[in-house]
């Protein structure tokens, strides 16, 4: 009976040694990567607030734009951390005024500065929340399209301020691609919300000209695609 009893703890212990190993391999536990570094491709809807030349306000449709950047992040624990990024964001506008077809193009640089919340960045799917400051910088703007009859004597002025600030935010999903969860493919959101009104009204003007910016602070919303790699 005691040798039974003895070959009977064996068996189980060897059992469930066998199953925790299984289970190692299947979902092994990864250990906290603390450097993070990514790249992205972002679709980008914009809108802004444009004047007519009679003085009146236009609200454009959404336009879509694109954006690209990278990313650095440090995480302090499996679900919070904070990124720095940089990215380059091409805006366009299109719109009509006395019926002619017009369209402005405006380059920044962006850098958002973000508090990441994780759901586990050690799981295969991380769910997380980001927010925090964006500052921006104009690179170009241009505007183009039909110039009018010759009857058309009001010039558009395109006039844009070299910085800006606003609060970025979104969430996104990161799916593992490797057995240790150090490569993810990242899907996501990014909302942008302007606090500076980007008309630069304060530029100097020939006569017969006008500022078609009216009070316009940049909101974009954009979808994300990448890929980060966890150090």
């Amino acid at each position: 009976m005691k040798k039974l009893f003895t070959i009977s703890c064996l068996i189980y212990l060897s059992l469930g040694a066998t199953t925790k190993a299984q289970e190692t391999i299947i979902d092994p536990v990864s250990p906290l990567n603390i450097v993070e570094f990514g790249v992205r491709f972002m679709p980008t809807f914009s809108s802004f607030n444009m004047k007519t030349s009679s003085g009146g306000t236009i609200k454009a449709e959404a336009t879509l734009g694109y954006g690209v950047g990278a990313l650095l992040g440090v995480n302090f624990t499996n679900h919070i951390g904070i990124q720095g990024e940089v990215i380059y964001n091409a805006l366009s506008q299109k719109y009509v005024d006395q019926n002619l077809n017009r369209e402005i193009k405006i380059s920044y640089v962006n850098v958002p500065l973000l508090l990441s919340l994780n759901t586990n960045k050690a799981k295969r799917i991380n769910l997380n929340v980001v927010f925090g400051p964006q500052f921006g910088f104009n690179v170009g703007s241009s505007i183009s399209g039909s110039s009018g009859s010759a009857s058309d004597t009001l010039q558009s002025v395109l006039a844009i301020k070299k910085s800006d600030f606003g609060f970025a935010y979104g969430a996104g999903l990161e799916f593992a691609l490797n057995p240790l969860h150090t490569i993810r493919l990242d899907l996501g959101f990014r909302g942008v919300y302007g606090f500076v009104n980007i008309s630069n009204t304060n530029a100097a003007t020939q006569n017969k000209s006008y500022y078609f910016l009216d009070q316009a602070t940049v909101k974009t919303y954009s979808g994300y695609l990448g890929i980060t790699f966890l150090f």
